[in-house]
């Protein structure tokens, strides 16, 4: 008589650790259901930063108004959800009108850092030689110097300033950029497209710019998203620090400096900028894994 096979009990901690398609089939369907839920949380709070920022003139037009006689209050009073800070200006309203600096430097780092990444790295890669030993040289110094210290003695030499502290952090974000794109083009020169473009007697620039770029420019975009959360948490450190937005203007970074003399009071004037950054950091920084991942799986199945 043939014995029956009884199905692993659901408390067989043995029976669970054993793999086979099902489990494997059951983690990555976990793994599906999970990510949308977190990717759209974080395309919801990445929204809500653009549409303030975009629009925090007609949303917020009373942000910068002050009540020197109110000054800092804590949340309770009619009209102030969060509070105010030491000028009696609204915290909420600050935080809205503080998104545009928040976007416009980081988006200005990604994109700056992005173009010379392709520029250099496109080149390098393509090149190879005495090209592409300077410019890995070049990234190579780049990379071993310290960026925010860099940046704030950049800055104290200029004189500081928003503008003058985000040109410096596009040429110290630029290097890593530079190898990604480097690395990328030299893995696309053995492909069999490369060598039928030289056939055709393509010339370099026109085999780099419009067949070779197009290819790696998914990952350099995805790549992009996580350099504008590091620029964002990068310049409201300098602002932070008093290197960045100038005095009196709505910024996260120095909004959350001027809290700090008001943890007695307001806490909220120091907390809700610090939450600020950091959810809008780790949305942006999550929608840039979610779409290397997403490009890295396609090439794999290409």
């Amino acid at each position: 008589m043939s014995q029956a096979i009884l199905p692993p009990l659901a408390g067989d901690g043995a029976a669970q650790n054993t793999p086979g398609p099902d489990g494997a089939r059951l983690a990555t369907a976990r793994r599906r259901a999970s990510a949308p839920l977190t990717v759209a949380i974080s395309a919801l709070i990445v929204l809500v930063v653009i549409v303030c920022a975009v629009l925090h003139g007609v949303i917020n037009p009373w942000a910068m108004e002050q009540d020197t006689q109110l000054g800092s209050v804590g949340i309770g009073v009619w009209g102030h959800a969060l509070g105010t800070d030491q000028l009696g200006r609204d915290v909420l309203a600050l935080l809205g009108a503080g998104a545009l600096s928040a976007v416009a430097g980081p988006v200005v780092v990604a994109a700056g850092s992005l173009v010379i990444g392709l520029l250099l790295g496109g080149v390098a890669g393509y090149r190879g030689g005495l090209v592409d030993g300077v410019v890995s040289r070049y990234a190579d110094l780049v990379l071993a110097l310290p960026a925010i210290l860099l940046a704030i003695v950049v800055a104290g030499v200029l004189g500081g300033g928003y503008w003058v502290t985000v040109l410096v952090l596009v040429v110290l974000f630029s290097p890593s950029d530079v190898r990604l794109v480097r690395g990328a083009v030299m893995e696309q020169m053995s492909r069999p497209y490369i060598e039928s473009a030289r056939v055709l007697g393509l010339s370099g620039p026109r085999i780099l710019f419009r067949h070779v770029v197009p290819n790696v420019m998914p990952v350099m975009l995805a790549n992009a998203l996580l350099n504008v959360s590091f620029a964002l948490v990068a310049i409201s450190s300098l602002s932070f620090l008093g290197m960045g937005a100038a005095v009196g203007t709505a910024d996260w970074g120095l909004q959350l400096a001027d809290g700090r003399a008001l943890l007695g009071s307001n806490p909220l004037a120091s907390i809700a900028p610090g939450v600020a950054i950091v959810a809008t950091a780790t949305s942006v920084n999550l929608l840039g894994h979610w779409l290397a991942d997403r490009f890295e799986k396609k090439a794999v199945a290409r």
